[in-house]
């Protein structure tokens, strides 16, 4: 997420990492369960975290909608409002459909700010009218074509529970009536294409669409063939003036055969591939055993050694798997975090902002990990379609850094959300003592400071959490189903009590831990602990109060560095 793109140009490996998200995209066939999943971490550090609800509503002809941009609250304009829309829990809407985006930025001079439609505005209105990804792709087509695209490049997942799209989009720029002033180059160009069954795709914030299939009536179609999106044999859907706009600013000057949307609109350098495209080369190595080729690439060694757009993974993809790709640091790459002398003693993956610095006139990178502590919330939607639409989606639904913090599954067809991820409690400038994002914000904030142990008392919780959850929705399904088919509203009134006990009980489950840690670990002491049958306790003297805590040793490599710098000073006699 990236507000202002000339930032983005100007200082371009601190603006990836300041505003940037991540997004996986995991196809029915390659996922275990059969179920289409797609990955998005909103990364920023002035967003709060919280879970959007809209109602479905029916309106009268004539009524308008406003629009705000969502990156700033700044008022655009408005648009006729559809007649009826759907409910929708976050990033998914009661049809079981899924979108998450990454912003790219792209070509400067394509920003139109003349538009009312920002990506943000873009994802929320299309998941309130749009039941399924191909009338998805086609709304979001007519919002930016009617009303004008003022956001940068942006890169959009797209996923319903049989399909999965990624889609580029960027904006035409402003070419001025000269009677009306009206711009006449309203809209964008854009791309949209379907990840082949069994494939995974991933995208963060570098546009990843290079060359495609052009209009053969068959497979593709362009913008002007666009009632022929429902085909099931449509696998690619473009903007017809998608070449014509980068032939007519300079972009390219080819034909249409070999014209590549990234290399046009988002050229990759090394800040695309360091910070960027290493994030998806990282999950696609952890299920493809060809990735160690593209190694240079990710590192921003070897540009044209460009990764594909898709892969096909050696295995299935679990939940579970994609859950923990959300939370990585490149570890066991020469990009682990976790390894070089930034990450002081306690081995910490996290570097401070800005991610770009200068030593004797050289200049260096941090490395942007997946996992990162400016996420704002995170998902994964999986869409499972062995169950009728209104049962088929969860949004496992997470506030904070991937790493130190936990998913609840959110059920789309609910009809509230949980008050402790309600939009309105706490911001990010309001601490609310009764808001997921803060207790999050505090467990995060405190394992930062001793990563290597406390972070291993957090995943226990974590894995403890997300294991009963699944087990919670396997029991929930089955009944939901039974109900469903009794009375579809009492199936949806059962699934909205679930979501909020759900997350009531792992809000509630993680101010404990809140409490636990800092009484384990004040003070830089580490208290004695011993396992009961009811659990770890910690240990007392013979007169009930607390055992001296252990105090271990910096690790050596560290002394070592220590006595390297200020060995004489601080040697013993």
């Amino acid at each position: 997420m990236k507000r202002i793109l000339w930032i983005l140009n100007l200082f371009i490996i601190c603006a990836a990492n300041s505003y940037a998200c991540t997004n996986f995209l995991v196809t029915k066939g390659a996922s275990a369960k059969g179920a289409t999943m797609i990955s998005y971490a909103a990364d920023s550090h002035t967003l709060y975290g919280e879970l959007y609800f809209w109602p479905a509503a029916k309106y009268a002809a004539g009524k308008m909608l406003k629009i705000y941009e969502w990156d700033t609250g700044k008022y655009l304009g408005e648009i006729p409002q559809a007649a009826e829309t759907y409910t929708v829990n976050g990033n998914m809407n009661e049809h079981a459909l899924a979108i998450g985006e990454t912003t790219y930025g792209g070509r400067e001079e394509l920003v139109d700010s003349t538009g009312i439609i920002d990506y943000g505005s873009l994802i929320y209105i299309t998941l309130q009218r749009a039941k399924n990804a191909r009338e998805a792709i086609k709304i979001m087509a007519e919002l930016v074509a009617q009303h004008g695209y003022c956001s940068s490049g942006e890169s959009f997942s797209i996923c319903d529970p049989d399909e999965v799209w990624i889609l580029e989009m960027i904006g035409k720029g402003i070419k001025a009536d000269p009677k009306t002033g009206a711009n006449l180059n309203k809209g964008a160009v854009w791309v949209a294409v379907k990840i082949p069954d069994g494939y995974i795709s991933a995208h963060a914030n570098q546009a990843r669409i290079q060359n495609f299939t052009w209009s053969d009536g068959k497979t593709s179609i362009s913008s002007k063939e666009m009632n022929k999106i429902f085909l099931p044999e449509v696998e690619t859907v473009y903007s017809h003036d998608v070449a014509e706009i980068a032939r007519q600013y300079g972009f390219y000057s080819g034909d249409n055969k070999s014209f590549s949307f990234s290399d046009a609109y988002n050229p990759v350098d090394f800040s695309g591939a360091r910070a960027c495209e290493a994030r998806v080369w990282a999950f696609f190595r952890s299920v493809n055993n060809e990735m160690s080729k593209y190694e240079d690439y990710a590192m921003g060694r070897n540009l044209k050694n460009r990764m594909p757009l898709y892969v096909k993974p050696f295995k299935q993809l679990t939940l579970k798997h994609t859950i923990a790709m959300m939370r990585d640091h490149y570890e066991g790459t020469p990009m682990d975090m976790s390894k070089d002398i930034g990450a002081g003693p306690y081995r910490l993956p996290y570097r401070w902002r800005p991610m770009s610095w200068e030593v004797d006139g050289k200049k260096y990178v941090h490395e942007r990990a997946i996992a990162t502590q400016q996420t704002g919330f995170w998902f994964v939607a999986e869409c499972r379609s062995h169950l009728p639409r209104p049962l088929a989606g969860i949004l496992w639904f997470g506030v904070d850094d991937a790493a130190t913090s936990c998913l609840t599954p959110i059920y789309s067809c609910s009809h509230h959300v949980p008050c402790e991820f309600a939009a309105g409690n706490g911001s990010m400038l309001n601490y609310s003592d009764e808001s997921a994002f803060w207790i999050f914000n505090r467990v995060a904030n405190f394992a930062y400071l001793r990563y290597d142990a406390i972070s291993a008392d957090i995943q226990k919780v974590q894995q403890e959490i997300e294991n009963h959850h699944e087990q919670e929705v396997k029991a929930a399904d089955e009944y939901a189903l039974w109900l469903y088919e009794q009375d579809p509203a009492k199936a949806r009134d059962f699934l909205t009590e679930l979501t909020v006990h759900t997350a009531s009980t792992m809000f509630k489950r993680w101010k404990e831990l809140d409490h636990y840690l800092l009484v384990k670990y004040i003070d830089g002491n580490i208290k004695k602990e011993k396992d009961t049958e009811s659990g770890k306790i910690f240990e007392r003297n013979p007169y009930g109060i607390s055992k001296s805590p252990n105090q271990p040793h910096l690790p050596e490599f560290w002394r070592r560095i220590i006595v390297n710098d200020a060995g004489e000073t601080l040697k013993a006699n």
